[in-house]
């Protein structure tokens, strides 16, 4: 089982030990002693609570220590004769000197922070050959398949792997399924680190071991998604071995391969890729055929896809209190024409509603429409043409939450349902509740679909109200009366 390794720094000597003592979530700390101005190395180990690693690191690779070589070899020196358990030495270095001193403590490292590097095998292979004890790989990825040539690395033995970047995510959450001796968690010291109490508590990440069940979520912005904090919740509540991971990709082939190479039984799927999932699947499920859209993938015994839609029911379930005589009749503007928008409008479709697509696209609004008796229409819908507006654009979501597919459009139905969610209002929910509509946004959809998927997953339902819970907390809000009926 992999260790998680806590990253502190600071400016002072007083900044760098408080955040050590602070450090409390993992089972082992990284001094980084560049760029600490009243450095006293042996202070800075004096009195630690865990094993350490120290770092100096050079600003050539990555780090904030400017001094002379001759400077940085003596801070090294004088951290094994401190009683340091392991110090990093970078490769480039050459500090054979260093690594002489006491093989066994001293970690070789490599960084390459703009992707993977040219001749791998034969930089792992010379670092292995400096004697060090342990050898660090850590490149940034653009792909989730950019971090598997790591995995080759670690299982070689006596080795840290670590791919940088969102993408890189995985390969610290499950970094004993990468056969690293440690991983390292921090406040964003290297890019797509994470606090440690985040992996300790969201991801539970002492417990991944090589029968854990892989699960997770595929999407270009996988790293705001609630979906790892409810899923991991459900499955702790459960007593069931598993983790479920955030899997940021741009090419869905892209996350189809890893999950071959690592095992995946399971995923959830968001914009833009409802439609790839379909279309990857070997068996459809007959609501994702009629959808034309799949959210949900399920491993087969056989290593092919099943595919679901858990979007129809878990956008409906938030609707039956705002509307208890049913949606027969109501005049619904479907904003947005993705994959989203298909589980949507067939949802609205099957309860007797009278459905309009909008899109920037028109022709797009019309393929949507069509395949479930809709009318299409443009962007924004005109006045007084609505009882229920849904947003199922992007706009809204986390990285766009102040814009709005309806600005400088009145909102005078009676109802809006965006299906994006975050921190505070989107911009579209603070223009409607400024306007005294109902208002509902993505959240209760998001735990009523998540729920379905879990049952789908395991054969079980989950625990009652433990995915509300967790997704609150998460956000720190309360139950809202319509998110207590999800």
């Amino acid at each position: 089982m992999a260790l998680l390794c806590e990253t502190v720094t600071g400016a002072t000597m007083r900044e760098l030990l408080a955040a050590r003592d602070a450090a409390t979530a993992g089972g082992m700390v990284e001094l980084r002693l560049d760029g600490i101005r009243d450095l006293d190395v042996a202070a800075a180990l004096h009195g630690r609570q865990m094993p350490a690693v120290v770092t100096c690191r050079a600003s050539w690779e990555g780090g904030r220590f400017d001094g002379s070589e001759d400077e940085q070899r003596a801070i090294l020196h004088r951290a094994l004769e401190a009683g340091a358990e392991f110090v990093d030495v970078e490769w480039r270095a050459g500090f054979d000197d260093v690594i002489a001193h006491d093989p066994s403590r001293v970690v070789v490292s490599f960084h390459d922070f703009t992707g993977t590097p040219a001749g791998l095998d034969d930089r792992v292979a010379a670092m292995r050959r400096t004697g060090a004890g342990t050898i660090k790989v850590a490149y940034a990825a653009h792909r989730l398949c950019d971090t598997l040539p790591l995995r080759a690395i670690g299982g070689q033995g006596q080795a840290v792997v670590v791919g940088m970047g969102e993408p890189g995510v995985p390969s610290r959450l499950l970094a004993s399924r990468y056969g690293s001796r440690w991983t390292f968690a921090g406040n964003a010291v290297a890019p797509g680190q994470m606090p440690a109490a985040r992996m300790r508590d969201v991801f539970r990440f002492a417990s991944i071991g090589p029968s854990t069940r892989l699960f997770g979520v595929v999407s270009r912005t996988a790293m705001h998604s609630l979906s790892p904090v409810m899923h991991n919740a459900a499955f702790a509540a459960a007593g069931i071995d598993a983790a479920y991971v955030p899997l940021s990709t741009d090419d869905f082939a892209d996350f189809l391969a890893y999950a071959d190479a690592m095992g995946f039984e399971g995923a959830s799927v968001t914009i833009p890729f409802k439609l790839d999932a379909l279309r990857a699947a070997a068996v459809q499920t007959p609501l994702a055929a009629a959808v034309g859209a799949a959210n949900t993938l399920r491993r087969r015994v056989d290593g092919t896809w099943d595919a679901t839609n858990t979007d129809v029911d878990g956008f409906l379930a938030p609707l039956e209190p705002l509307f208890p005589k049913g949606l027969a009749g109501v005049r619904v503007a479907v904003l947005g024409a993705g994959g989203s928008a298909r589980a949507v409008v067939a949802a609205l479709a099957s309860r007797g509603a009278r459905v309009a697509v909008h899109a920037r696209r028109i022709e797009q609004a019309a393929e949507v429409a069509a395949a479930f008796g809709a009318s299409p229409a443009a962007l924004p819908p005109a006045p007084g043409s609505w009882d229920l507006l849904v947003n199922c654009t992007p706009l809204g979501g986390a990285n766009r939450r102040h814009e709005s597919p309806m600005a400088g459009a009145p909102i005078d139905g009676r109802a809006v349902y965006d299906l994006t969610y975050g921190d505070g209002d989107s911009a579209l929910v603070a223009d409607a509740r400024r306007a005294g509509r109902v208002v509902l946004d993505g959240l209760p959809m998001l735990i009523a679909q998540a729920e379905r998927q879990f049952q789908w997953w395991t054969g079980q339902r989950p625990e009652p109200g433990i995915m509300q819970a967790a997704a609150l907390n998460a956000l720190g809000r309360t139950a809202t009366t319509t998110e207590a009926t999800a």
